[in-house]
């Protein structure tokens, strides 16, 4: 099968911790071809979604030396392809999620009506905001408000004694603050989030056992893995996101880990959704991540459970099935 992987430049890889690369050996470990494209490669000629593509070929000796430095990757001209030529499709863009972002979903949603087989589902990735889903499953999350109101904000804030603010477009920990309603600075922190009314932000009831970390669980094909990583911030910090210099810390899912993914992996992989990183701190579900969810080399380095041939057993079963586009939202 020839896989197609729409994502961020290769050069750009951390090859020992990214995702996408771990995917990426595992399907031509099985025999799959690679293929390679950004989102700007994509274009709608003639009522047909091209890409220009490079079939590429990863350079084993790297695999068991991911620190190496040098081109892990082989690459052939680039030449152009439709994107129903591919056995998938395989949308690993990083966010931030801004307008290109959504214009490449919405290509790949034509393509997806022409017969292309696209992982994530790009129309669930549009509904599924990573932030604002958790309110479908309000059973398990603390409470939370989502306003363009800056007093509901400091309500909020006062209301719960200790909060934190993010916005919905943010990733990898940036713009959250952690704030108290006694803190000088709540109004600012507020007005900086919120500018004076003219932008969407979340509030969620501060949850103390961040300090025990935030945890990544993956579904793929709506079932979790095993092991989840806890993301534990460094001293000082609030913040658990390994871009904030959180430590990563591999963990068997507890009880209320596994009730939550149970409860969540089948109506979200029914809705197209075949990897999804579900945020789980404490007892609380906090983000569901659709864009391009990562920490499989970490799990697979501490844990030995091979999470990128999960990943690709339910690929080819998806493929096989021609399983991608999304049904109504159960």
């Amino acid at each position: 099968m020839r896989l197609l992987f729409v994502a961020d430049p290769l050069e750009s890889f951390a090859i020992y911790k990214d995702s996408t690369y771990a995917m990426m050996v595992e399907a031509q470990n099985r025999g799959h071809a690679v293929s390679v494209c950004g989102p700007q490669d994509l274009a709608l000629v003639s009522g047909r979604v091209l890409a220009v593509a490079t079939n590429i070929r990863l350079d084993p000796s790297y695999f068991d030396d991911l620190r190496r430095e040098g081109p892990w990757w082989r690459g052939d001209q680039a030449i152009e392809a439709p994107l129903t030529a591919f056995g998938a499709v395989l949308m690993r863009k990083d966010p931030p999620v801004d307008m290109e972002y959504m214009y490449a979903t919405y290509l790949l949603e034509h393509a997806q009506r022409r017969g292309a087989r696209v992982f994530n589902d790009p129309r669930a990735i549009r509904d599924h905001n990573e932030k604002l889903s958790i309110a479908q499953f309000d059973e398990f999350t603390a409470p939370t408000i989502v306003t363009r109101d800056p007093q509901r904000l400091r309500d909020f804030v006062a209301a719960n004694g200790d909060a934190v603010l993010k916005p919905l477009d943010g990733m990898g920990g940036s713009s959250i603050f952690r704030v108290r309603a006694d803190d000088p600075n709540l109004n600012v922190i507020v007005e900086t989030l919120n500018q004076f009314g003219a932008r969407t932000v979340m509030a969620q009831r501060y949850i103390p056992e961040i300090r025990d970390g935030d945890k990544r669980v993956l579904l793929i094909g709506g079932k979790p893995v095993p092991h989840a990583l806890a993301r534990i911030p460094k001293p000082g910090e609030s913040r658990g996101n390994l871009a904030a210099g959180g430590r990563g810390e591999a963990r068997e899912l507890t009880a209320r880990d596994r009730e939550i993914a149970t409860s969540l992996g089948p109506r979200l992989a029914a809705r197209g959704l075949l990897l999804v990183g579900l945020d789980v701190i404490g007892n609380y579900l906090t983000e569901v991540n659709v864009t391009s969810p990562t920490c499989f080399r970490e799990i697979m380095d501490q844990t030995g459970f091979d999470v990128a041939a999960m990943f690709l057993d339910a690929l080819e079963q998806a493929a096989e099935h021609g399983a991608t586009a999304a049904p109504g939202q159960p």
